[in-house]
């Protein structure tokens, strides 16, 4: 291969979920969903851009493809928010992080009351958001929603703690936290929004262990797909690729075989649960079987929106993804699309704002 280009490893060359499935309700939902977004301006029109071309209506049309309209839409609404508070925390110190976090969980703990007039926007979008997904989510998959959103709330926290303290994680503990940080704990609920699987199971050492690796490789996904853009901005210090360079002494190509190896293994872990899943009667086996079936689409979906969208590769990630190549671009000449740095000061919503915006959801309802 020639100079600075490297490989990629089909990790999902075995994978049993091999069909690309979309939503029935993809554009219409899309449609929907990002205007609503783009209608609390929390980001400058040269973010919200690069924001829209990532395109995170179409991960939700895949990682959701079962899904009804109504859930659907919670679906695509729920990338957003999640998004938003990770493009706004990224630039944020642990105190502030802690504030956008806190904002959003008293809108979701407290989705009927007024948000505080002078408000970062967040809290109201967060407010708008659970408002349409209890009208279709079962009350198990709602508390299951809101304690799990928590976990991610302040695991985005410590990620900016880890940031100020230029904190330098050993391969282990980076696992460990990425789990959590990547933001797929609060997606995967969205899978089971209709369904009533209760607690119990939800703790079983089993499922526990399915969700622990599927967030191992979606987190692995992402940081090697990420690696190349943030590498030439100088902010890879959080990513797998780099924490492996480090501790295991190798190059770029070395760390991404090192870690294409890892993620086989963790595939086999998880075919290996899936395959051996204990029952708890037939009603709830069933639904069990379709949510961890959706676990499996999930690494699916991640991949192939990872190619399909420009988050990672702009307009060559179809061309990466049959060829698995790709030339590391020099550092510090890639600039990223940032929220403007006068956007760190909160856009107020206005009252009359307030009381306009839920109007957008009255259009995505089913009847």
């Amino acid at each position: 291969m020639e100079p600075n280009t490297i490989y990629i490893v089909d990790h999902l060359r075995n994978w049993p979920w091999k069909r690309r499935a979309i939503n029935p309700h993809y554009e219409q939902c899309k449609s929907e969903s990002e205007s609503w977004a783009e209608n609390f301006h929390a980001l400058s029109p040269k973010a919200q851009n690069a924001f829209n071309r990532c395109n995170l209506s179409l991960l939700a049309a895949m990682a959701y493809p079962k899904l009804n309209k109504d859930g659907f839409r919670v679906g695509c609404d729920v990338m957003n928010l999640i998004f938003l508070l990770d493009e706004w925390s990224e630039e944020s110190n642990a105190a502030e992080a802690r504030h956008l976090g806190d904002t959003i969980m008293d809108a979701l703990r407290n989705p009927h009351n007024i948000r505080p007039q002078g408000e970062w926007a967040g809290g109201e979008l967060a407010r708008q958001f659970w408002v349409n997904a209890i009208r279709t989510a079962t009350p198990t998959a709602q508390q299951q929603f809101i304690n799990i959103f928590q976990e991610y709330s302040n695991s985005v926290v410590q990620q900016s703690a880890d940031r100020d303290q230029k904190h330098i994680h050993t391969i282990e503990s980076y696992m460990k936290t990425r789990r959590v940080t990547i933001g797929a704990t609060p997606l995967i609920v969205i899978n089971r929004v209709h369904m009533d699987i209760p607690d119990y199971v939800m703790s079983n050492e089993v499922i526990k262990r399915m969700h622990e690796t599927l967030f191992d490789m979606l987190g692995i996904e992402n940081d090697l797909y990420s690696y190349n853009v943030e590498q030439a901005r100088g902010d890879d210090g959080f990513n797998l690729v780099t924490i492996v360079m480090h501790q295991l002494q190798l190059d770029v190509q070395s760390a991404f075989d090192w870690i294409g190896t890892f993620h086989d293994e963790l595939a086999e872990k998880f075919l290996h649960d899936y395959n051996n899943l204990p029952s708890w009667g037939q009603e709830v086996d069933k639904g069990v079987a379709q949510y961890v079936d959706d676990l499996g689409n999930w690494v699916r979906a991640n991949e192939q929106w990872s190619f399909e969208s420009q988050r990672y590769f702009g307009t060559e990630g179809l061309r990466i993804m049959i060829e698995r190549t790709f030339k590391l671009l020099p550092k510090k000449e890639y600039m990223s699309v940032k929220p403007d740095q006068q956007l760190r000061a909160p856009r107020m919503l206005r009252p009359a704002e307030i009381i306009h915006l839920p109007m957008l959801y009255l259009v995505s309802r089913e009847e």
